[in-house]
């Protein structure tokens, strides 16, 4: 008997993820439209991720727009668009096989329904995409990163609308087609499953302009999965050196306790976090989902061109990972949530801190699909203290990746087949969930604050020497 192979594969992909909404700025330069990203906002007085849940109406859209005395700081992001060469420099500095970024869709099709892309967009890309390869990184290309053209929003109802599924598609083959040759891996959308937390920031659906949020949000995520099959299937025909992925966010929770309606509520919670990808991967609707559908008066029209649409499969499974939850009865029966577990620590936003519980997904995402894995996002937001000598001691950034990497290396000794390890914001960037710069993730601190105030200036964190020594060793040497 063979025996599996121990530590990580000559050929693993080492890199780090970002996302073009967090860091580009340059919002309004080169024919860009607005997109959803630019109107979230930072201020003291609002929870930003209870705002973008399912709180954004149409008059707060309209409002976001006309606002100029609030700020914005996705819009202005650490002007990556006009930096990224020396930050290219930067991450390969630290030995990055790959580098995992998103296009901006409103660049291309400033509108989302525009007859012609905007040239100046599809050039910006291929210079960037140019200059990942030049610094010896292989380029990983998100399509949909929270980056849906607003006018999408405005002029029609996201995703929600099927006429969305065309205006996707219709973007997807033109990167295809621009980018073939330059780049092979690709996720079509960001964390698919993330339908209640960053709702309208993923699905573009203003509340008040339907008359059933959640049914709307089922459809629109089901023509969102619509157009992904009809992308795969494209790329597969035109261009089959493309390696198509698709991606959640974490994934199953655990039960609470041994109680059996615990473990029958968990079973269920997780059900509908794989569903997306059970779709995708499959490609056929799960008889769970009809069930859950049913359970809770959701309404999905579901035609067979799309059931025929789905068959089309992704090659490979991309997740995120930054925390575990639980599930009890009483969670799930609540709006089918999740809690936190008290008995792991947290970090300073309170997301548990479980590196277990990566290995436990790996080896359940394996199992379940049988096909090649890559962690697309992994690390730890945090305060980090810059010292006089402008030096920073960030070894809380390096337990927390080096006990999320020991796991990694314990699933493949398992026979996971995981393929590549992207440590999220591997540059300073603006959160997500938050629009702060000071919850950092990076390996690369960036001059600036939740204002956009500072010099945007780079410097390296003592991460950084870590991350490269880790690379060098493949994984090897964590110490």
């Amino acid at each position: 008997m063979n025996r599996v192979p121990t530590g990580f594969p000559n050929d693993f992909l080492w890199g780090g993820a970002v996302a073009a909404n967090q860091l580009e700025g340059a919002w309004d330069q080169d024919g860009k439209g607005w997109c959803i990203a630019d109107i979230n906002e930072f201020r003291d007085d609002i929870a930003i991720d209870k705002k973008y849940n399912e709180e954004v109406d149409s008059t707060f859209v309209k409002e976001a727009m006309e606002a100029t005395d609030r700020v914005f700081p996705k819009r202005w992001g650490i002007d990556f668009y006009h930096t990224y060469k020396e930050d290219l420099k930067l991450l390969a500095g630290m030995g990055f096989k790959t580098f995992r970024t998103s296009i901006n869709w409103s660049r291309i099709f400033p509108n989302g329904d525009d007859a012609e892309p905007n040239e100046a967009g599809l050039q910006f890309y291929e210079d960037l995409f140019k200059e990942i390869v030049k610094n010896g990184m292989e380029p990983m290309i998100t399509i949909s990163h929270y980056e849906m053209p607003l006018a999408l929003t405005t002029n029609y109802l996201g995703w929600y609308s099927r006429e969305t599924i065309d205006f996707f598609t219709k973007y997807c083959e033109t990167v295809f087609d621009r980018y073939a040759g330059l780049v092979k891996y690709w996720i079509i959308v960001n964390q698919i499953n993330l339908i209640g937390h960053e709702s309208f920031n993923h699905l573009g659906v203003a509340s008040d302009r339907v008359d059933d949020l959640m049914s709307a949000k089922y459809q629109a995520v089901h023509n969102e999965m619509v157009a992904c099959a009809r992308a795969t299937k494209y790329a597969h025909e035109h261009h089959p050196e493309m390696q198509i992925g698709m991606m959640l966010c974490g994934g199953p929770a655990y039960a609470a306790s041994a109680k059996p309606e615990d473990q029958l509520a968990t079973l269920k919670h997780n059900q509908m976090e794989y569903f997306y990808s059970d779709v995708l991967l499959r490609g056929t609707y799960p008889g769970y989902a009809y069930r859950y559908f049913q359970d809770h008066d959701i309404h999905v029209m579901v035609t067979e061109g799309d059931l025929e649409d789905l068959k089309n499969t992704a090659d490979f499974f991309s997740f995120s990972y930054y925390y575990t939850r639980m599930v009890t009865k009483e969670s799930y029966e609540n709006g089918n949530d999740a809690i936190r577990n008290p008995d792991i620590p947290a970090s300073d936003w309170g997301w548990s801190i479980d590196p277990i519980g990566l290995r436990i997904l790996l080896n359940e995402f394996w199992d379940r699909y049988q096909k090649p894995i890559y962690i697309t996002e992994n690390g730890i937001g945090a305060y980090d203290t810059v010292e006089e000598d402008g030096s920073i001691h960030d070894t809380y950034r390096i337990d927390y990746l080096r006990a999320h990497l020991e796991q990694v290396r314990e699933a493949i000794e398992d026979g996971v087949d995981v393929r590549g390890y992207y440590a999220w914001g591997p540059i300073d960037l603006v959160s997500c969930s938050s629009s702060e710069m000071s919850k950092r993730y990076g390996f690369i601190h960036v001059d600036l604050d939740d204002y956009g105030h500072g010099t945007g200036k780079r410097s390296l964190k003592d991460s950084y020497a870590w991350y490269k020594k880790v690379i060098a060793s493949n994984g090897a040497d964590l110490a």
